[in-house]
């Protein structure tokens, strides 16, 4: 090890450095007799700030912990309503795609607008969609009431 007095640590030859205490040596010192003379009120009022703060952080940390379980059931919670969303989706739409097949082997002369019927709705009040389809609504409606002749 050798001493380097311009750090007042002492270097070792690994390359580590190890401080030898304060940079300032009168900082000990003057924290000794800042203490020292410190009245009895404020070192009290220190010490009872100190273990309130301390209080505090412990609660926030307990709150903290609680949060995060709470966000954790919920986060577990949607997802399960969302797998069960999903698969009553998938179950409906199954058994959409085979009514849908089934409709569509049954093809009779005479059925085609009862078929285009059963694929649109015509109840403006009940549509879904955002598109105004009034249009392709009222030439459907003519074209079932007056069939172009080939």
């Amino acid at each position: 090890m050798t001493w380097a007095p311009w750090r007042r640590c002492r270097i070792q030859t690994t390359s580590a450095w190890e401080c030898n205490g304060p940079k300032d040596s009168y900082a000990a010192i003057s924290q000794v007799d800042r203490l020292q003379s410190e009245p009895e009120s404020i070192r009290k009022w220190r010490e009872e700030q100190k273990e309130r703060l301390e209080q505090l952080d412990a609660n926030s940390r307990k709150q903290e912990a609680e949060w995060k379980e709470k966000a954790i059931k919920e986060l577990e919670e949607w997802y399960a309503r969302q797998d069960e969303k999903l698969q009553k989706t998938k179950a409906s739409n199954r058994a959409a795609e085979e009514a849908f097949v089934n409709d569509a082997e049954d093809i009779f002369p005479g059925t085609e607008w009862e078929r285009v019927a059963q694929l649109c709705d015509f109840n403006p009040k009940s549509s879904k969609q955002a598109k105004d389809v009034s249009r392709m609504r009222s030439v459907l409606i003519s074209l079932k009431q007056a069939p172009l002749v080939r």
